[in-house]
């Protein structure tokens, strides 16, 4: 939290901050938006949706850690998907906009299940940058994820 003005003075539209160590996630949201940047908030795998479900509509986009944060290459957590689900349903039932961002682990072979389970957003470092043709491997994760859900899939928006 206490970076925040730090990151947007740097450049930054979006800020996602942890959960487990933000201690107001309204204010927190409140803040970045007042430095104009998006705000969003962040789960570790072992931290229950639960905790960030009640302050939904202050964010714009909450982030599912579907690996533990500190280095790439880590396996996809399962776990993630029922977080998805459940997040997009609360989501929709309360009809919030309100992105929802999978991060770790995400690959060709499980974007689509990561789709169907709810996310609109996607982080892939390893699943992309560990391919030879990124190009190539992009436009297959997009199909896979378009051909999931049903319909195009969202566009990831751009600093």
């Amino acid at each position: 939290e206490k970076y925040i003005e730090a990151f947007v003075k740097a450049g930054a539209s979006s800020v996602s901050v942890h959960a487990e160590v933000c201690n107001d996630i309204p204010a927190m949201a409140r803040r970045l938006r007042e430095l104009g940047a998006r705000a969003s908030i962040a789960i570790n795998p072992e931290t229950d949706v639960a905790r960030v479900l009640p302050f939904a509509e202050h964010l714009d986009m909450i982030l599912i850690m579907s690996v533990h944060p500190g280095f790439g290459g880590q396996e996809f957590i399962p776990d993630a998907l029922g977080k998805l689900r459940v997040l997009r349903g609360d989501l929709d039932r309360r009809v919030l906009k309100v992105d929802i961002q999978i991060d770790g682990g995400v690959k060709l072979e499980n974007i689509g299940a990561v789709k169907a389970a709810g996310a609109n957003v996607f982080v892939s470092g390893s699943g992309i940058f560990g391919t030879p043709n990124y190009r190539k491997t992009i436009a297959a994760m997009r199909q896979a994820a378009e051909q999931a859900h049903g319909a195009a899939a969202d566009p990831v928006p751009t600093p």
